[in-house]
């Protein structure tokens, strides 16, 4: 479906989202036009939130808008929901809690920071869910709390018993006999001990800082050092070098499968740092941080080396949560507190590990097929696999007739050989591609390094500001400069995350362009992960198009007019409320009219008010949502002709489909972009059409007929905007599944 700086106060980059409370003010924007680079202050009086009439005798209604951050909550409940349930695959119910914990990892690390930077920025203001940022804060915090209890409690109570019921197991230090005590302390002393520098807190030796996310210890202490010092209080912090999660020899663990957590062999063996003195406990905590970079990219003259510098602070922004141990005694929750300058509500006592996403390491190493989802590899569609063995036949094929790829019910293999034969064909004169997310190790961008040596015009748009990928961007980017490719950043205050790949061929004497336009990141392992769709073109005028837009990225000039694409910050949004308008003025003349779209988040505005608008004229309209949704969807005189789904499975969903039926001529498109404020106005998105009737159908059956049909991993939103797992007597039918065996054999 995973940055800060060391200031006091928390920034965030002019390219990242603009607060709720503060876009509560541009809801009533013009649907073409752009939203500033920086954010200005917001208006002192507020602009009050439109609401559903009243009911209930005059009561007032809840808001049109749902809470971006709760939503975000329920989608974890969601992902949470298939680590509770029994028939998900042992290991693979491991891995979704470890999910759940990476997911709020992030959560806090972005959406609570900012959060708390409304509310003290403007602590009055109610943004379109009609909350104040403290309003939300108190609920998102609740919402959280018990979503850590039933993900520790999950663990606990249902997952490591059934584990250990097959072998595998974490050994906790209060169950170890004889010989695993031995062993552990063996480990202990031998490859442990030598990297602990445990940090006495006295005057002469203060809190010491501490990174975001890293794993530490706090150890009550009594007795006198050899200075003659009163023990108080020592920090102990876990160095990144060490492994989080180390196996134990079988022949110990008296299992196939028996594993220790660092925690538990710091907590056992601590002691052992402070000789001559007593230990009055070992309790674990960590801190999580704001990781939003600042980068006030008109102010700079080199992005690359201004991002690299903000990196090196990523680690210390302002802290937002502290995990601390069950067992932590009062007085030094408190003293933690005051350090980081948090409160009881942002304390979370875990039972068991505080980084529950690093037991990960065991889904990887225990070798169970039996306890993991079948094994699957998507195929290479027949049409490139019976390609001749000739330079230049894959050019052929996709001159002949567009190619649609389904990931992972198909392999992302086309692609890499797409570039390929751009590579090395000679006829080949130029590749253009953007790159947001692929990766440290991809043959992907090898081949345009391959490409770049052997002479080739490589331009490369890489998005140095794709959060958490930035190191691995700034590398690739570094290497592609190093062979002669043409590197570009992008534009100031918009995000490149347009999936897009252009290649021009000289044939006949003449330039002919081929494109790979998709929904999702050019990236091989994701891909297998990730439902994504994929467009190979060489219709002239999609390809024609890209050129234009890969010419306002990498040059300067007017606007250029597109005839096919849709692009952001631009044309998409107002396009996209032109096609939802068509909708509701064929309704309203009594003509059929439905909308589909398919994405993971729908968070703005304007669209959901056209939404409501075309529910109100009697539009049918089906929504399949993974994430975030601000819409309320099934309520009367708003959006009773709204349907709202979600599907959680195997699969990540991600890919962004959009249909609409125009008077049956039945426009489909898809697209890198969400129907996101930042995906409309703040970043440079493209959404292309499927014009072959044959793969029209392919994306309607696949993207909706399928997902509406869901009765296993489905689930359907109610009004107060939390989500059901829809429950049928029909057969079970699962999405995934069926396009695994649709695609999966071809």
């Amino acid at each position: 479906m995973t940055a800060a700086n060391s200031r006091t106060r928390t920034k965030t980059t002019t390219r990242s989202t603009t607060s709720s409370a503060a876009k509560a003010a541009t809801v009533g924007r013009a649907t073409k036009k752009t939203t500033p680079t920086k954010t200005s202050a917001p208006a002192k009086t507020v602009k009050t939130i439109k609401t559903a009439k009243a009911t209930n005798g005059g009561a007032p209604a809840e808001p049109r808008f749902l809470n971006r951050e709760l939503s975000l909550l329920q989608f974890n409940e969601r992902v949470l929901a298939m680590a509770q349930n029994p028939s998900t695959p042992l290991l693979e119910r491991l891995r979704y809690l470890c999910i759940v914990s990476s997911n709020l990892d992030e959560f806090f690390e972005i959406r609570v920071s900012s959060l708390k930077e409304q509310d003290r920025l403007y602590p009055g203001m109610r943004g379109p869910d009609g909350l104040t940022a403290a309003d939300a804060l108190a609920q998102v915090e609740q919402a959280v709390h018990g979503l850590v209890q039933k993900l520790y409690a999950l663990i606990n109570e249902e997952v490591q018993p059934s584990l250990r019921s097959q072998g595998v197991y974490l050994h906790h230090a209060s169950e170890w006999d004889d010989a695993q005590r031995e062993w552990a302390h063996d480990l202990f002393v031998r490859d442990m001990m030598p990297l602990l520098t445990p940090i006495a807190l006295d005057p002469a030796h203060p809190f010491p800082r501490v990174l975001n996310k890293s794993l530490n210890f706090i150890v009550p202490l009594s007795g006198e050092d050899a200075f003659g010092r009163k023990g108080s209080i020592a920090v102990v912090q876990a160095p990144r070098a060490l492994p989080r999660v180390v196996r134990m020899p079988p022949s110990v663990a008296g299992l196939p499968h028996g594993f220790i957590l660092l925690t538990s062999l710091i907590r056992a063996f601590a002691g052992e740092l402070f000789p001559g003195m007593e230990a009055h406990g070992v309790f674990q905590w960590r801190v999580t941080r704001n990781s939003d970079l600042f980068v006030d990219e008109e102010e700079v003259t080199n992005l690359r080396l201004a991002l690299q510098g903000e990196l090196s602070q990523r680690n210390f922004g302002s802290a937002v949560r502290l995990e601390i141990d069950q067992l932590t005694p009062p007085h030094i929750e408190a003293l933690l507190q005051k350090e980081f300058g948090l409160q009881a509500a942002d304390t979370y006592r875990v039972n068991g590990p505080a980084n529950v996403a690093r037991l990960m390491q065991i889904c990887q190493e225990v070798d169970r097929p039996d306890l993991l989802f079948p094994e699957f590899r998507g195929p290479v569609p027949k049409a490139f696999t019976t390609l001749p063995h000739r330079m230049g036949s894959i050019f052929d094929l996709i001159a002949a007739n567009d190619q649609l790829l389904h990931h992972p019910y198909q392999s992302f293999q086309p692609v890499i050989d797409f570039l390929t034969a751009a590579a090395s064909d000679p006829d080949v004169v130029a590749i253009k591609q953007t790159i947001y997310r692929t990766g440290e190790d991809s043959e992907l961008m090898e081949l345009l390094l391959a490409a770049a040596r052997a002479g080739k015009e490589v331009t490369v748009v890489v998005e140095l500001m794709a959060r958490f990928d930035e190191q691995t961007n700034i590398k690739w980017a570094s290497r592609l400069e190093e062979v002669g490719a043409h590197v570009v950043y992008g534009v100031v205050g918009h995000k490149t995350h347009a999936k897009m790949l252009l290649v021009l061929r000289r044939e006949q004497g003449r330039i002919l362009r081929y494109g790979h336009l998709g929904t999702g990141n050019y990236h091989q392992r994701t891909a297998r992960l990730y439902t994504d769709f994929g467009l190979m073109t060489a219709n002239p005028v999609i390809c024609e198009d890209m050129d234009k837009v890969f010419a306002q990225l990498t040059g300067l000039g007017a606007r250029r007019q597109l005839n096919c694409l849709m692009q952001s910050p631009f044309s998409l949004h107002g396009a996209v409320m032109d096609l939802i308008k068509a909708e509701t003025a064929a309704a309203k003349a009594g003509k059929k009219a439905r909308i589909m779209a398919k994405m993971n988040s729908l968070l703005e505005p304007q669209v959901i008010e056209a939404l409501y608008a075309a529910s109100a004229a009697g539009v049918k309209i089906d929504l399949v949502i993974r994430g975030v949704c601000a819409l309320r969807s099934g309520v009367p005189g708003l959006s009773e002709n709204i349907r709202v789904r979600s599907i959680i499975g195997r699969f990540l969903e991600h890919s962004r489909v959009f249909y609409f039926y125009a008077s049956g001529h039945e426009k489909v498109y898809l697209s890198s972009a969400d129907w996101m404020d930042r995906n409309f106005f703040r970043r440079v998105e493209v959404a292309f059409p499927v014009l072959d009737p044959a793969l029209k159908r392919r994306v309607i059956r696949e993207s909706f007929t399928l997902a509406l049909r869901d009765n296993v991993r489905g689930w359907l939103q109610q009004p107060d905007g939390k989500f059901v797992q829809i429950a049928s007597r029909s057969k079970p039918f699962s999405m995934h599944e069926e396009l695994i065996r649709l695609l999966g054999n071809k």
